[in-house]
């Protein structure tokens, strides 16, 4: 029997008042061992805890990594089959799940599903000396899902059958929260996707553009929860001359998936400094690009010879400004980057720099052959 109105306004006023924030990110790799040394020197992530054999989980290996109140689970699996191996198989390294911390799993995971979620996991309990935690899961775009984590004052090390790790020093980098993730869609499937979050979540729309290069264009719709901690930025690419970044990503990610997640940092010229130092590389911003900054986005703090060094992009919005730039892929395939942005105020994501950073990206496209 369809849903009322009215039933459907009292299930997403269920879900909207349930989410909390961003527990973890999940990402799938083919070698934890080594992507967790890679996102402890590289970015500054700490591995505080560890789940495999030795834990009595048989069929992956899970390091969890933190910054701040950040966390990176990375996961690879144990034998070369099962959805793990597959997963990576297909799309490589790259994020399967972004978990929502909530009150009530059972209630939330319920009202998701008769609005329209896709059930993947019942809500399930995982118990130890810690401590109890209850988890369900739900099905997104792609292969990626969003796991729902209840927590109810456990204390153990993440979750139960996680054992923590002895803390190594990990270098500065100033990261400290997700900012948002940017999530790459076919053609066709942006207001699918939008709906989705908006009927399902209860998520607002907050900003729409369209983006248009020589070569290639796109559109993007940006939603975020009520707590404004959970922001996703949608994007599908539109039919150009040549190929966007977008078709690329869809290409070799093989479907859509998160192409970016953007971290905050309140010292980015330093944080890039410190970035590259560790060996992390970044996009070129057009040397034209600074030329009319100040008369583009008004006074920055930041001197503009150390923007233009680092290739720091600015923006500015009417409540402020803000400062971003695009890591390099973050392994083999042209997919998964990471974007380094602080906010002075601005509640954007940095619409006056979608054609240098569009542009910018095409010529590491043309570099690989791809645009």
């Amino acid at each position: 029997m369809p849903l009322t109105q009215q039933d459907s306004v009292s299930l997403m006023t269920d879900v909207v008042e349930q989410l909390q924030a961003i527990d973890y990110v999940e990402l799938y790799v083919g070698n934890a061992v080594q992507a967790a040394h890679y996102y402890q020197s590289a970015f500054g992530f700490t591995p505080v805890a560890y789940a495999g054999l030795e834990t009595g989980s048989r069929d992956r290996v899970s390091y969890v990594m933190q910054k701040d109140d950040c966390y990176f689970v990375l996961t690879a699996p144990l034998t070369s089959e099962g959805p793990i191996a597959e997963h990576v198989k297909r799309h490589g390294d790259g994020v399967k799940d972004i978990a929502f911390r909530v009150k009530d799993v059972r209630k939330i995971f319920a009202s998701a599903v008769q609005l329209g979620a896709s059930p993947l996991l019942e809500p399930t309990e995982l118990e130890d000396e810690g401590g109890r935690v209850l988890k369900a899961t739900i099905a997104t775009y792609g292969d990626n899902v969003h796991t729902f984590i209840q927590r109810d004052g456990f204390a153990g090390t993440f979750l139960p059958a996680y054992q923590p790790l002895k803390l190594q020093q990990a270098p500065w980098t100033g990261l400290h929260t997700i900012d948002h993730f940017a999530i790459c869609l076919p053609y066709g499937e942006l207001t699918q996707w939008v709906q989705f979050y908006m009927q399902v979540f209860g998520f607002q729309q907050i900003h729409e553009e369209g983006i248009v290069t020589e070569y290639s264009a796109a559109k993007s719709i940006a939603v975020q929860d009520r707590t404004e901690s959970i922001k996703f930025v949608l994007l599908e690419p539109i039919p150009g001359k040549k190929k966007s970044q977008i078709e690329e990503f869809l290409k070799f990610h093989e479907g859509p998936g998160v192409q970016h997640v953007a971290l905050q940092t309140q010292e980015i010229v330093k944080s890039i400094e410190a970035l590259e130092a560790n060996g992390v590389g970044f996009v070129a911003a057009p040397s034209s690009y600074y030329e009319m900054l100040p008369e583009r986005v008004g006074a920055v703090s930041e001197e503009i010879s150390d923007l233009r060094k680092e290739n720091i992009l600015v923006d500015s919005d009417e409540w402020g400004y803000l400062l971003q730039i695009f890591s390099q892929p973050v392994h083999n395939r042209p997919t998964l980057f990471i974007e380094i942005i602080q906010r002075k105020n601005a509640r954007g994501f940095g619409s006056g720099n979608i054609q240098a950073l569009f542009k910018a990206l095409e010529r590491e496209q043309s570099r690989r052959g791809n645009l």
